[in-house]
């Protein structure tokens, strides 16, 4: 158990940044959601559209650092390419 005064208060801290960071974390994932539901459906107007909108989500995501740089890459890459082949 923390016993100093600052320790107490990077715990505080760390539960707000922890809560913080799994809302960011869980509204990228919802944006990517709403690209593979359009792709299963097979509507590329809405993909493209839901695409444009994830693209900025996971740019945020990395310039918070809550993402990987290559993970946000890696992911919006596979995204256009199942939106390419749906083509």
């Amino acid at each position: 158990m923390a016993n100093t005064p600052q320790a107490k208060k990077r715990i505080r801290r760390n539960q707000r940044r922890a809560d913080v960071n799994g809302a960011r974390v869980g509204r990228i994932r919802t944006f990517v959601k709403r690209v593979e539901a359009a792709l299963a459906a097979g509507d590329k107007s809405a993909a493209s559209t839901a695409l444009a909108a994830v693209q900025p989500e996971l740019a945020r995501g990395v310039s918070k650092g809550v993402l990987h740089r290559n993970t946000a890459s890696r992911k919006f890459a596979r995204l256009t390419k199942r939106l390419t082949a749906l083509a």
